[in-house]
């Protein structure tokens, strides 16, 4: 007796086809960083501000503020999870905190990806300068500036090579020889949020100063949510610390936070090239 055939309803070629098309719908199917990404524009997040206030905004200074009573944040952008930014802030209960917020235009449209790079290249803030009111001079801020292995291992390490992708989070271990402090060590967090990236940095060790402990571990945090917009990049920044009145006395607290801050944003800048 002859076996059946079996019937195949398509042929060896159709089935190739088939393969073909089921592997690009997977692909199709998977997240692809950028793709489809909403570009907002100043207003979209900040339709609250006045024009006044947003020509502040686009000006090199920018908008800014400082307290050392109730923390109130007047720039907070229109966002989903403004409690990623807030609650680190307000858990740390600081004495005093600083606020800042200001639009870089820019020509052309400013990737992502170059932002995150930016992020990781710690060496790039080794001897960025500031104005010492104090010795009336232009001094590095950072006198060295590199990246450690992490919180328990403190050795150097080279900054990576340039990604080619932004993973959702990351976690960087720094050491910052810091002109008033000296070596200073914090941690930083690297998040891509909403159409941007949140930036935090925090102290693993105790800040001091002389031989006084000016911030305690993780009593010190500094954030940035920076977002390329229609015609610029976002720079939204805020940032406190919990010190003694001993020290809020002695030291002018935000404004040494201030120039920190400054010096931060000029190294981004700066690696973005713009």
């Amino acid at each position: 007796m002859k076996k059946s055939k079996l019937f195949l309803p398509f042929s060896i070629e159709s089935g190739q086809i088939f393969r073909a098309s089921l592997a690009l719908l997977i692909l199709c199917a998977l997240p692809v960083a950028g793709q489809n990404r909403q570009i907002h524009s100043f207003e979209d997040l900040y339709p609250f501000i006045d024009e006044s206030q947003k020509k502040e905004v686009y000006s090199p200074a920018g908008l800014f503020t400082s307290s050392q009573k109730s923390i109130v944040l007047q720039f907070l952008p229109s966002l989903n999870f403004l409690n990623e930014i807030t609650d680190p802030l307000f858990k740390r209960d600081p004495s005093f905190f600083v606020e800042s917020l200001k639009v870089i235009p820019t020509k052309n449209p400013v990737e992502l990806l170059a932002i995150y790079n930016a992020f990781r290249n710690i060496r790039g803030l080794k001897g960025r300068l500031y104005r010492s009111h104090t010795r009336n001079e232009t001094i590095p801020l950072f006198e060295d500036a590199t990246r450690v292995e992490s919180q328990k291992k403190n050795n150097p390490i080279p900054d990576p090579p340039a990604a080619l992708s932004i993973p959702n989070s990351e976690v960087i271990y720094i050491r910052l020889k810091d002109v008033n402090f000296g070596n200073t060590f914090y941690r930083a967090d690297i998040n891509l949020k909403g159409q941007g990236i949140l930036y935090s940095l925090s102290n693993f060790k105790n800040l001091s100063y002389l031989f006084f402990t000016v911030v305690k571990e993780d009593r010190f945090l500094i954030q940035f949510y920076i977002e390329p917009l229609t015609d610029g990049i976002l720079i939204y920044s805020t940032a406190g610390a919990d010190v003694s009145a001993f020290i809020a006395s002695k030291v002018d607290m935000p404004s040494a936070v201030k120039k920190r801050v400054d010096v931060i944003l000029a190294w981004i800048i700066d690696e973005l090239h713009l």
